[in-house]
Order: C-alpha cells, then structure tokens, then sequence
C-alpha cells in the first residue's frame, strides 16, 4: 500500500492516481469509494445504507475521482446523521470490451449475443433484442432486467423504468455472464472524462488504503 501525506495528498490527487496506475498489475486500476461508515471487506448486503441512490444499477459504487468519493461520503454523512467521512482507495480489474456495460454507449456485440444466446429457450418470443435496446448500456441493463423477473411491457416501457428486483437480477445475471462493471461517465456532457462504475461481485475489490476526510 502506499502512503502519502495530508497536504500532499490533497494538492497531488491526479498525480497520485497516474503513479498508482503506473504501479498497479497492468490488469488492474485504481478508484476510490466515498463512505460515512468504516469497514474493511464491501459487502452487497450494504447496498443503499449510503447516500442511499442507485440509479445506475445495482452493485458497489466507485469513481476514477478521489474529489467525488470524498463528496459522496460528505453527502452519505449527511444523510445518516454521522460526524465521520471516509475514502477508500481499491484496486479494481481493469476495463475490457467484454467486462462491462458503459451506459450512454452501444453494447458490445459478443456479449450481447452471449446474453440472448443464454435467453433462448426462456424468452424466445424476446429475441433478439431490438436494436434501440442494444444501442446504449443503461437500455439494455433495463430492458434485460425487466424481462428477467418478467415486467413485459413495451419496448419503450422496458427501457425506461426498472424497480430494486429487476436491478438485482440483472447485475447477477450479468456477473454470471462475465460482466464485471456497469459503467458511467461523471459527467454526461464529458463520456471521456471521470467515470463512475458499479462492481457487481464484492470478490473483484481490493481495498488498498482508508482515509478520513
């Protein structure tokens, strides 16, 4: 683990991250995770005890931001009424063309087909998916979790609005399949710059270091 002083720290964080990276497992990156509570091993059973939102699927949020996680962990403080704000450093695998979902870009078509390939004899009615469905991540995580716990509806409907259920099942669905991540960028007008993702399994984050901020 590597350590650093405060002031440094606070002043240097690109620069930290870049020399992390650089000595990190080529497979592997650094994020950071912004809590009010303080632990040693992430677990799914946590899920919403934060800032308490999961708009973008269901699994640990982490972001490429040592400023972001901070804030999170200011506003998870905040609502649960807690003094105290951590951010932890992980090591998480890094990021293939088949281990993710990115929301506002097209699925990969490998696991696309894998997934419709495993759906075949359950939903073949459903197959293949449309290609509105597949032109973005966030539609197709939607559309497969509604159809996972059976919400048929339209393919607009099933694409828009999904409930706690449908997100658990797809992110477990998916995991299976290989999936490691579902993906965003921090800000929707920059898809290049800082992103935040969604790990699915606990066992592919490594906690490095704990701070208090």
């Amino acid at each position: 683990m590597l350590h650093y002083p405060t002031v440094f720290l606070q002043k240097n964080i690109l620069l930290i991250k870049k020399l992390e990276n650089l000595f990190c497992m080529p497979n592997k990156e650094i994020f950071y995770h912004g809590s009010c509570y303080l632990f040693n091993q992430f677990s799914l059973s946590f899920l919403g005890k934060g800032e308490g939102k999961s708009k973008f699927g269901h699994g640990i949020y982490i972001t490429s931001s040592y400023q972001t996680a901070a804030l999170y962990a200011s506003k998870a403080a905040k609502a649960n009424n807690i003094a105290d704000c951590y951010v932890y450093t992980v090591e998480v695998p890094a990021l293939t063309l088949d281990n993710h979902l990115f929301s506002c870009n097209s699925v990969n078509p490998t696991l696309a087909k894998q997934v419709e390939d495993a759906l075949c004899e359950k939903f073949p009615e459903k197959l293949p998916f449309p290609a509105e469905v597949k032109s973005k991540g966030k539609y197709f995580r939607k559309y497969l979790g509604n159809l996972l716990i059976h919400n048929i509806g339209t393919v607009k409907q099933m694409i828009s609005k999904t409930n706690a259920e449908a997100e658990m099942a797809v992110s477990e669905f998916l995991n299976n399949m290989g999936v490691i991540f579902l993906a965003w960028p921090q800000c929707q007008s920059k898809p290049n710059g800082d992103t935040n993702r969604a790990v699915l399994n606990v066992d592919d984050i490594k906690i490095l270091k704990v701070e208090k901020v």
